[in-house]
């Protein structure tokens, strides 16, 4: 597979085109931000942690019937990927209030939901990714009720099995972010799932393995990453 030009640079990814015109690179960073980029710096090695545990969660999700862009894991930093159309939302899906939501609804950080919230957001830097539901979407044209109805129904899977997951290397699934996209037609999940994405709690004592160390200034970002990927064994 032949790496060809630079098709895409975010915060976090770079995306390359390949001589299939199906298939593209992505290659992780370990460039770092927060609050919609106005928050910069590095986590050394986090590209590689990001890398790796998107790519084997992916290929436990498709195990259980959830479709993805995964392919073939290149190297610790690069990943061969099906070239989606992404939809431009971010799809939340939240467990425990944390982050804006306990701002938003005035919750303590770590109240336990009634059941999951699924929230999405429209993909767009310059407004700082505004919340939108479903009239939105639709008066917009960012997805179909076919698409949204499919969309909300994968979230909502991939977090009952993700929880079911990470609860057996004793970590909580707090809330996390995911992307979707259009492949010949079909809707699959793309992006990542990574620290990045994720809030994720020890168990036991609750402590941030996540972003949010990077995020609130905690210290110790790159172990806990370095963490994460000890408990899930990669």
């Amino acid at each position: 597979m032949k790496k060809m030009e630079q098709l895409y640079e975010g915060k976090a990814k770079k995306v390359f085109a390949t001589d299939d015109p199906d298939l593209c690179i992505v290659d992780y960073k370990d460039d770092a931000t927060a609050f919609n980029g106005q928050k910069k710096g590095t986590i050394v090695g986090k590209g590689v942690v990001n890398n790796k545990m998107s790519n084997y969660l992916f290929q436990k999700l498709e195990k259980e019937g959830i479709s993805t862009h995964f392919v073939k894991e290149l190297s610790d930093r690069e990943t061969l990927v099906k070239k989606v159309q992404i939809v431009p939302l971010e799809v939340i899906v939240r467990n425990k209030a944390a982050g804006s939501l306990a701002k938003r609804l005035g919750m303590e950080e770590g109240t336990v939901m009634k059941s999951p919230v699924l929230e999405f957001c429209y993909k767009c830097d310059a407004l700082d990714d505004p919340m939108v539901n479903e009239y939105h979407i639709l008066a917009a044209g960012f997805a179909t009720k076919e698409e949204i109805d499919e969309i909300s129904k994968m979230a909502l899977k991939i977090n009952q099995l993700l929880c079911k997951f990470f609860l057996s290397v004793n970590i909580e699934l707090i809330d996390f972010k995911i992307e979707f996209g259009r492949y010949h037609g079909k809707i699959l999940l793309a992006d990542e799932i990574s620290p990045d994405t994720c809030r994720l709690w020890d168990v036991h004592t609750h402590e941030k393995l996540d972003k949010d160390r990077f995020r609130r200034d905690m210290g110790g970002v790159e172990e806990a990453y370095q963490e994460v990927m000890k408990r899930i064994g990669l």
